[in-house]
Parts: structure tokens; C-alpha cells; sequence
């Protein structure tokens, strides 16, 4: 029995983490309005190493439209704003020799079409990563010796319906993001 719910809590554990994950792939995804979280994957070579942009600099949001990121060390100015034009971001840094100023601009109806086909995405993958852990879980099930069918059958039932109610809490997040993206 010991085992059953080990087993129970390892797929809820998986479970738990892709959901974290979808949650944290989402912040990435702009939704019109800046946030510091757009640009928190950055990373700087501040003297010879990769750093990340929160530990060189104070990244704020001082309106919705603009992100500011003042560096604490003057001569990382250049290569903050380099760190950022390589990333892909699609922000043209300006800089006034202390602080770097990221204008974000108005979503288009197109790119918000595609940031919510983004997002789609990243739903899509995490239910795959949800029914692989369920996966998980019945293949060690299976492998259970001195287990009775039906505490086995049992708690395939209920993995699987920890499987759905998850699936389930996928496509929430994904309607709550989409709606968000297709705000004006």
C-alpha cells in the first residue's frame, strides 16, 4: 500500500512541476503591457562571465509601455544592451550613459495571433508532459509484485483522474493567457 502511494505521489509530483513550468513560460509571453519578467532570462558577459541581468542591474517597469534598466557598474552599460539585442527580445535598447531604456511596443493583431499560437504551444506541451508522468506511473504499477488487482485498478483510476483534472487546469491557464493577449 506504501508503495501504491508513492507511486500516487511521484506522478503528482511530475504533475505539479509541469504545471510550475507552463506557469513560468507564460510570464515570458508578453501580453501588451511590459514586465521585468520579459526580460529576466537575459544573460551579461560582465567581466569574463555570464551573469544574469538582475545581478548586474535594477530592471523596473516605470510604466506600461517602458522597461528601465539602470546598471549598478557604469561600464556594463554596452554590455547590457548588447546581452539584450542578442536575445532575440525584438527591443531596441536606448541608453542615456546610466540607464537603459526598453520601449515596448503595441502589440499588432498579427503578433498577438501568433504570441497566443505561443502559448498554445507551450499548453500543448505541457499536457504531453502531464500524460507522460501518468505513463510513469502506471508502468510502475505494473511492475508491482504482491499487489492485489484491485488496489492496482484503483489507483490507476485515480491516477488517471489526477491526469484530467490536470489536462483540465492546462487549458484554464491557456484560456486565462489567451484572453489576457487578446486584450487591446
Amino acid at each position: 500500500m506504501e508503495e501504491l502511494d508513492m507511486i500516487k505521489d511521484m506522478v503528482k509530483q511530475e504533475m505539479d512541476a509541469a504545471i510550475k513550468h507552463l506557469d513560468h513560460a507564460f510570464q515570458k509571453i508578453r501580453a501588451g503591457r511590459a514586465s521585468t519578467s520579459m526580460v529576466q532570462d537575459v544573460m551579461v558577459e560582465y567581466y569574463g562571465a555570464l551573469t544574469p541581468l538582475n545581478q548586474v542591474a535594477n530592471v523596473s517597469v516605470p510604466d506600461a509601455m517602458t522597461i528601465s534598466i539602470q546598471p549598478w557598474d557604469r561600464s556594463a552599460v554596452g554590455a547590457i544592451e548588447k546581452a539584450i539585442i542578442n536575445s532575440n527580445l525584438g527591443f531596441a535598447p536606448s541608453n542615456n550613459g546610466d540607464t537603459i531604456i526598453l520601449n515596448v511596443p503595441p502589440l499588432t493583431e498579427e503578433r498577438r495571433r501568433d504570441l497566443a499560437k505561443q502559448a498554445k504551444g507551450e499548453s500543448d506541451q505541457t499536457k504531453i508532459t502531464v500524460r507522460n508522468a501518468r505513463q510513469d506511473g502506471m508502468k510502475e504499477l505494473k511492475k508491482l509484485d504482491g499487489v492485489s488487482e484491485d488496489l492496482i485498478k484503483d489507483m490507476e483510476s485515480q491516477i488517471q483522474d489526477m491526469t484530467d483534472s490536470y489536462v483540465k487546469l492546462c487549458d484554464e491557464h491557456l484560456k486565462t493567457k489567451e484572453a489576457d493577449i487578446m486584450k487591446v
